[in-house]
């Protein structure tokens, strides 16, 4: 069978307003040919489809979005979708509050034409005694008027869905307004058209229905583009020119005109538009933006600067090397947006709730009817517990649950360096017992310095030198770095090496000068029989030793000793507090490995284990029913991260894609770890809130409406109430949801995080 590449698109949807609406799409999409994957996301009111293009095209994934009711088109600039969005925001605001003080003003005009008297009738009339002296048919055809203007004005485009999804088979939350509305407003135009005793008018609750539905979904936009605020505020790091410096002359160009190899300008104040590396100049920079790194950083000639960061003091001149969407802060924008826009496991149970929720809801709303009529007999009465059924309730709140608060906490971590991959990886987070640390890169700076250069009889300290880096240039191992470090810092020279081969936790085997090189660990040399030699002394605590052999004869070694990271004490304590079991496993000795663990603080130690040791270490107290979290450089310790419940990854590389690991620091703290497991902890926490809330306002809202209480204590749900608490069950779930945007960080300042 032929293997074809997929293609990944996200397409603005228009249209949807509830979590039915967000099913309807989905399964559309999700029975398109050739779709393999398709996610609905209700808070950004996009679509992100995984397709085969041999088989389904943008045209028919959009066809097939419209034929569900909806709308789909092609992605546009994001400013000028957000400048669209703005407008319409503010005209739907106008619309509830037109509509809401019309509805006022007529239940006030409605008050002469109820049936019966009240002690608020009496006192009305005797404040307005005008009004009550109005002929009722005026009052009646004067708000029928009134009424199917709004209706037309305001309401026109929730009807219009509604249709929508009738003539394509679907029911969502506005087929709920549009039938609750349609019938209130159809009784009180016959009621206006043949006016008889008992018949009321419900004009002033069609429009107090529309007016608090319109009010809810103005906040409820309001509140999404709050959660959407941190994924903004990335997008709009970079600048939107560059000055480009052209045979000596500074030229400003768009953006879009750098290209990789030219020279950027940047001076003190200004963000820089490439990633890049300093050619001429010093400075410091703030990347808090992107790494949640608030101290400045001192950048010199031939360091690495990211585009939208922040240059503080000093003018520079620097080599482009990244550009728009291969920039670090593209990478990071992508990644929050992709986590976003991801499902959480808890979201599935929302999901199944949903797929049925209207239709049962307008089954409860016949049976409403039928009741009343039969215990009654008055068409008034079983018409307004109907309508109330149909309006109070709300698939929204539902659908919202869950994704509001995920959107919010994910673009909350991005602020202060902590990259969730998606909702799955943070629910995983949050529930933990065990956490596994590697040593190198992770506890420690991963920068070890030699120490010390230890030759046998008859080879000099420059011969060992010379030979490991020629072994070791290529090598991304912080030992190799050090070693060639250091070799280069005594200005020596050395032929490349051939035949190089890295052995995963043990060292480098590598053809140098004519010989065979081996360069590793105690296991390596043990492995490959090879003798230590009696001259070198015992390593001391604290030092990572590196052999050297020649044609399987030993000539010596290298010592090296690595710091803990200034937090890492701190971070272990604070894991421990939380009940979590701390364990380090290292490829290095128990010798070099027992001092690190020590000071910080961690009693479980398993040194000298190469990847499948690791790999075997997780999978074991995962047998004992553990979920296990580890915590690595992302490169070396991939099989790992990948094994382990959930994967913590120390993110240093330029392609953030490429990184193993559900969850990406971008800190290099272990302090960060702590943040994002109690990060995951408050999110899953307000996820079960808001579900419960959801849950709980339906199973007790929709009885309530019905009119369960009736009975036993005479209490009755007016539509227009019922309206108004379905318009804030949605906005209660966002506002609890927002919450999470004050969350502060374990390692950071209050000032600094937020």
């Amino acid at each position: 069978m032929a293997w074809s590449e997929t293609e990944s698109l996200t397409l603005p949807v228009i249209g949807m307003t509830c979590a039915s609406c967000q099913h309807h799409v989905e399964s559309a999409l999700q029975e398109t040919a050739g779709v393999k994957s398709a996610h609905v996301d209700l808070m950004a009111n996009r679509a992100s489809i995984v397709f085969d293009p041999a088989e389904a095209s943008a045209a028919r994934l959009i066809e097939a979005i419209r034929s569900a009711g909806y709308d789909a088109v092609l992605p546009h600039h994001g400013a000028d979708i957000s400048r669209e969005s703005e407008g319409s925001h503010g005209k739907a605001e106008a619309k509830a509050a037109a509509t809401l003080v019309a509805g006022a003003i007529a239940m006030l005009l409605a008050m002469p034409l109820g049936t019966q008297m009240g002690s608020l009738d009496h006192l009305m009339m005797q404040l307005l005694p005008w009004l009550y002296r109005i002929p009722p048919d005026y009052l009646r055809w004067t708000l029928l008027s009134v009424t199917l203007v709004l209706m037309t004005w305001a309401g026109s485009g929730i009807y219009a869905a509604a249709v929508r999804a009738l003539r394509h088979g679907s029911t969502n939350m506005n087929t709920l307004v549009s039938l609750g509305t349609g019938v209130a407003f159809a009784y009180s135009a016959y009621a206006t058209i043949s006016p008889a005793p008992g018949r009321e008018v419900y004009f002033d609750a069609v429009l107090l229905i529309l007016g608090f539905l319109l009010l809810g979904k103005a906040l409820e936009a309001r509140a999404k583009r709050r959660a959407l605020a941190a994924l903004d505020a990335l997008g709009k790091l970079r600048p939107a020119t560059a000055r480009v410096i052209v045979n000596g002359v500074e030229n400003l160009v768009a953006l879009e005109e750098v290209h990789i190899g030219n020279t950027v300008l940047v001076l003190p104040g200004e963000r820089f538009p490439v990633d890049g590396k300093i050619l001429e100049g010093r400075t410091s920079v703030d990347e808090s933006m992107l790494t949640g790194e608030s101290t400045p950083l001192a950048r010199e000639v031939g360091e690495r600067v990211l585009a939208g960061s922040l240059n503080y003091d000093g003018a520079v001149v620097c080599l482009a090397e990244s550009l728009g969407e291969d920039t670090m802060v593209a990478q990071i924008t992508r990644m929050v947006e992709q986590a976003q826009s991801s499902r959480a496991p808890t979201e599935r149970l929302a999901d199944r709730a949903s797929a049925i929720f209207v239709p049962v809801v307008l089954g409860l709303s016949v049976l409403t009817f039928v009741v009343w009529m039969a215990a009654t007999h008055s068409v008034s009465m079983a018409l307004a517990s109907t309508v109330s059924v149909l309006v109070i309730a709300c698939p929204c709140a539902m659908g919202l649950a869950v994704p509001a608060a995920l959107t919010v906490a994910v673009g909350r971590g991005a602020q202060f360096g902590v990259l969730y991959k998606g909702g799955e990886a943070l629910e995983r987070l949050a529930n933990l017992n065990v956490i596994v640390l590697d040593k190198t890169g992770t506890l420690t700076i991963g920068r070890p310095v030699l120490q010390a250069v230890r030759p046998v009889k008859g080879y000099s300290d420059d011969d060992l030198l010379r030979m490991a880096a020629a072994a070791e240039e290529r090598s991304n191992h912080p030992l190799a770095h050090a070693v060639v470090d250091f070799a280069r810092s005594r200005a020596i020279k050395w032929e490349p090496a051939e035949e190089v081969v890295v052995i995963p936790g043990r060292g480098v085997a590598a053809r140098v000068e004519d010989y065979n090189c081996l360069l590793g660990n105690d296991a390596l040399f043990q492995e490959s029989a090879i003798r230590f030699p009696d001259s070198v002394p015992p390593v001391k605590p604290g030092v990572t030793r590196l052999w050297i052999a020649l044609d399987y004869q030993s000539i010596g070694c290298f010592d090296a000793r690595d710091s803990l990271r200034p937090d890492a004490g701190r971070a272990v304590a604070a894991l421990h507090e939380r009940g979590l079991r701390v364990l380090m496993l290292t490829g290095d000795s128990a010798a070099a490995s027992a001092p690190i663990a020590n000071q910080a603080g961690i009693a479980e130690v398993e040194a000298g284990l190469d990847p499948a040791g690791k790999l075997a270490r997780i999978r074991a107290l995962q047998e004992q029913g553990l979920r296990v979290a580890m915590v690595g450089d992302g490169i070396n310790d991939a099989a790992a991260l990948a094994q382990a419940d959930a994967g913590i990854s120390m993110g240093s590389g330029a392609d953030l894609a490429q990184e193993a690991g559900d969850v990406l620091l971008l800190r290099a703290q272990p302090s960060a770890m702590v943040d994002a497991i109690d990060l995951a902890k408050a999110t899953v926490g307000i996820m079960r809130q808001n579900l419960m809330w959801a849950a709980c306002y339906n199973l007790l809202g929709i009885p309530l409406a019905a009119g369960l209480l009736y009975p036993a204590f005479h209490v009755l749900l007016s539509p227009w109430l019922a309206a108004a608490a379905m318009a804030m069950s949605s906005v209660s779930v966002l506002a609890n949801s927002l919450r999470l945007r004050s969350w502060q960080p374990h390692s950071l300042p209050a000032a600094q995080a937020s």
